[in-house]
């Protein structure tokens, strides 16, 4: 299988790129990714998404060595997938207390792509908003510009805020699979071109798999997109792609 990721700062942004993105391992037969985009009008968004891609590495890591060295009963990956985002949000709950933040320095969305590599099987939680690609099927989490942020809920209880997490998404069999923050759907002209040829950015990266030789075919494809079509995402972008080669 391989794995491909590309970060982007957008056209509108100057200073810090919001977005940020994780791959790990968990032990021998998981992978987690996820990609994070910060709110631009909050304090320091760069920070939070950031952080939270720093706690999942540390729970890939943590969660790794206890299947190493601890004998337990095998979870499915929906009850994983629930402890992964338990102790993301009762991380952000300690950091938050511990640093004295305001919930503006901690607002970011966050998708988490779960994948078990013996089972092919893996499941995808948006929280917030995102865009998706599961074996060609794109869907879009969209709250209309207005993402219901996870450090909204901080003070709430974790299991009944998890029980209302609707925008997930469960699958078998990856052949080709994506998680973008929203970034991917901001692709505007930046000069006019000398040619009529037209392309769909957001298909470009997620489905077509052309270039699917190197790891960095993201990247290739993005400067394709900027110098020969003369498209650049406004917004950032944090974008991971998996695909799996019969």
């Amino acid at each position: 299988m391989n794995i491909y990721s590309t970060l982007q700062m957008g056209d509108y942004h100057t200073h810090h790129c919001e977005d940020d993105l994780i791959i790990k391992k968990i032990g021998s037969d998981k992978i987690i990714c996820a990609v994070m985009d910060g709110c631009s009008t909050a304090m320091g968004s760069h920070f939070a998404s950031t952080l939270i891609g720093k706690i999942l590495r540390k729970t890939a890591i943590e969660k790794g060595y206890q299947e190493l060295y601890e004998k337990s009963c095998p979870k499915d990956l929906e009850e994983e997938l629930k402890e992964i985002v338990e102790n993301l949000f009762n991380e952000l709950v300690s950091t938050k207390n511990r640093l004295m933040l305001d919930e503006k320095e901690l607002l970011t969305t966050v998708t988490i792509l779960l994948y078990d590599i013996n089972d092919d099987k893996g499941v995808i939680l948006s929280v917030g908003d995102g865009v998706i690609n599961v074996n060609g099927k794109i869907t879009e989490f969209d709250r209309d510009n207005k993402p219901d942020y996870m450090a909204y809920h901080l003070h709430e209880n974790f299991d009944t805020w998890y029980a209302h997490q609707n925008q997930k998404v469960f699958f078998d069999k990856l052949k080709d699979v994506s998680i973008a923050t929203d970034g991917i759907l901001t692709f505007s002209p930046i000069k006019i071109t000398d040619h009529n040829d037209n392309i769909d950015p957001v298909k470009y990266l997620m489905t077509d798999s052309s270039q699917d030789e190197t790891e960095e075919m993201l990247n290739k494809k993005l400067k394709k997109l900027e110098h020969h079509y003369a498209l650049k995402p406004t917004d950032d972008l944090a974008l991971i792609r998996l695909i799996r080669k019969i």
